[in-house]
């Protein structure tokens, strides 16, 4: 793996106050966690950014020369733990990186590169579908992987390329499921068309409006019947002598 080279300045003040000043300033506020002692520093935004739009990413090794003073030190060979970002913004709020030793294994996610086009999505029409965009090893340092390449040029629908299928540079060792599919064609989803129900026609019940009809016709019967009788009741009264 190509080993990339950067600068940083240490520093002992520490708090939010300074890490907002030293973003202000265009630099990322670092740690350097080594084997006897940590290492606080700051490093600048666009050289970083660079690094990790470079082809090996997160994964890249780094060289940093350390100048308090302006004078160089020997350089601390790392690799990037951490990246936080702002989750509104994206900006780069503070790295994390970790000094190695060149003969221990570290892991590692590599990124899956798709190489090619799948027959069986330009002329079958399937959809092509990417399971997994990084895949975890273990190895030494020196040895991590830019990239997984996936070459999808024989693949028709039905067909898949699993974890097992890789092709492993020396010293690399596979940390997740080997049967894990990585990407595979898939055949189209079909629309489904619902079909139009015709408009429920309101169903009117004859016997339950006879009856209702019945009931108020007798709920009328009542009341007249009421009123003749207390009519007569109250005839009867007048006549007594």
């Amino acid at each position: 793996m190509k080993e990339i080279v950067m600068t940083a300045h240490s520093r002992e003040e520490r708090g939010t106050g300074v890490s907002r000043r030293l973003r202000k300033k265009g630099l990322v506020p670092a740690v350097i966690y080594g084997k006897k002692e940590n290492i606080i520093i700051d490093i600048d935004e666009k050289e970083f950014k660079a690094i990790l739009h470079s082809d090996y990413g997160e994964n890249a090794i780094v060289n940093i020369h350390i100048t308090p003073d302006g004078k160089k030190r020997p350089a601390k060979q790392v690799f990037i733990k951490e990246v936080q970002h702002d989750p509104i913004t994206e900006k780069i709020l503070h790295v994390d990186f970790y000094q190695f030793t060149v003969d221990k294994a570290i892991t590692a996610k590599i990124p899956v590169q798709v190489k090619g086009e799948s027959p069986g999505v330009t002329q079958q029409e399937g959809v092509l579908d990417h399971v997994l965009w990084e895949i975890e090893v273990e190895c030494l340092p020196t040895d991590i992987p830019e990239k997984f390449e996936v070459d999808v040029s024989k693949l028709m629908i039905g067909d898949s390329i699993q974890v097992k299928d890789l092709f492993l540079p020396p010293k690399v060792k596979i940390l997740i499921d080997l049967e894990q599919a990585i990407i595979s064609v898939v055949p189209p989803k079909k629309e489904e068309v619902e079909e139009e129900k015709p408009p429920e026609e309101e169903v009117t019940e004859p016997e339950l409006i006879k009856k209702e009809k019945k009931e108020e016709v007798e709920e009328e019967g009542q009341e007249v019947k009421g009123k003749e009788v207390k009519g007569e009741e109250k005839g009867e009264i007048k006549s007594s002598p």
